[in-house]
């Protein structure tokens, strides 16, 4: 049986960055181990405080950053060593982590950092990351890219992320919850906020879904292999836990579900151009599979615009919604379709500049296509200095040597 292993985070009740480290340890995450690869980036002043403890009658993982001279019974503590964010990334990528979890630790730092920036009218060179730069939040952040690391699954999945409502109080004074920077990183994002008054989702929880996040979905339409809880540090109304499944897809019922799928049309021949980049990202965000813009001649030959998204029958209802808000159309069609579509896989190769993923177009069982990744080898031209044609040739070769043991 073809599978794949994903986690799916339920975040009905937000996200932190404690409540992650909670829930990917209570999932099978080693203290230890964690405890170890942490030694790497040199930190000191800490001790990480890990035990079982529960919220409404769900027991699950808390974990506390002690700082040194703290006891134990002291609360979350929040420690305002101000770091920028030059500092931070000699701390990285001077550290003895692997490749991986140092490009997702300071993708998730630099989220924060320009969420802040834009917030506060500064450039990000110049934002001190207070709370964020502390010892609990880098702990938090590097420790979230270790556990993504070790559990290795195929797919990460994130619910709607609950936000909660009120205000609170931070380095920068009383602020509206969601906190602006949170609002800034959670853009195109679906949220909730039910009415619980307090922080539920803080920046660097923000920042860590919508760096690990490869889809946002409320059905679970998988397999439970294993259920985790990370406790957070209130005792609310509702459990103040995060939970998250790791689960399993049946790749070929996959497969077979996603070729039934609608297209969903409009055209629109009076929008800023400028608002198109806008609704496809948010669009691809929520469930479309493909989005796309053909350009039409209407009546009396006004030059126009046709917005076409394929989608999953379950998402028909999320596409439109979008495209009734976020576009000046007054009317949309849908009709049905068969999608054919070669099964996909993806393989990463080691060349001498870093590691390149490379997708594999599969069918009948034979590798057909493949493609190494854009984003990745046009970052490593940039760092190397080398042309985009030149890295592609060189990761065409790295798979090359290896595509016999492929499948």
């Amino acid at each position: 049986m073809d599978t794949k292993t994903i986690l799916y985070y339920d975040c009905f009740s937000g996200i932190s960055g404690d409540m992650n480290l909670g829930a990917m340890i209570d999932l099978g995450v080693d203290a230890e181990y964690l405890r170890e690869e942490l030694k790497k980036i040199n930190l000191r002043g800490y001790r990480l405080k890990i035990y079982k403890t529960s919220r409404k009658s769900i027991t699950g993982t808390k974990v506390d950053v002690l700082l040194d001279g703290h006891h134990d019974n002291d609360n979350h503590l929040h420690h305002h060593d101000h770091r920028n964010l030059s500092d931070i990334k000699q701390m990285i990528e001077g550290s003895g982590l692997n490749d991986r979890i140092k490009e997702w630790s300071m993708e998730i730092f630099m989220r924060v950092a320009k969420a802040e920036a834009k917030v506060h009218g500064k450039s990000i060179s110049d934002i001190h990351f207070h709370e964020v730069g502390a010892v609990d939040a880098i702990v938090d952040i590097v420790g979230a890219a270790i556990c993504r690391d070790k559990l290795a699954v195929d797919k990460i999945i994130f619910s709607p992320i609950e936000v909660g409502s009120g205000f609170v109080d931070c380095a920068h004074g009383r602020l509206p919850v969601p906190a602006p920077a949170t609002v800034e990183i959670l853009e195109n994002v679906p949220i909730k906020s039910e009415g619980v008054p307090c922080e539920l989702t803080t920046p660097t929880g923000a920042a860590i879904a919508v760096t690990f996040a490869e889809e946002f979905a409320v059905k679970k339409n998988f397999k439970i292999l294993k259920t985790a809880y990370g406790i957070g540090n209130r005792d609310n109304e509702i459990p103040n836990v995060l939970r998250v499944f790791m689960g399993e897809i049946d790749e070929n019922c996959y497969r077979d579900e996603s070729r039934k799928a609608v297209i969903v049309e409009t055209n629109i021949d009076d929008m800023n151009p400028e608002v198109y980049d806008h609704v496809i990202s948010k669009l691809l965000r929520n469930g479309a599979m493909d989005a796309y813009l053909v350009p039409i001649i209407m009546k009396k030959n006004r030059p126009a615009v046709q917005m076409s998204v394929l989608c999953r029958e379950e998402d028909v209802d999320t596409v439109i919604d979008i495209i009734f808000e976020e576009t000046t159309t007054l009317g949309i069609r849908q009709y049905r379709v068969e999608k054919k579509m070669m099964d996909r896989k993806v393989v990463t190769v080691e060349t001498p500049y870093g590691q390149v993923d490379i997708k594999l177009g599969v069918y009948k069982g034979k590798i057909l296509k493949f493609k190494p990744e854009y984003d990745q080898c046009k970052k490593l031209a940039k760092e190397n200095d080398l042309s985009l044609s030149k890295v592609y040739e060189i990761a065409t070769e790295a798979y090359k040597r290896i595509s016999r043991t492929v499948l």
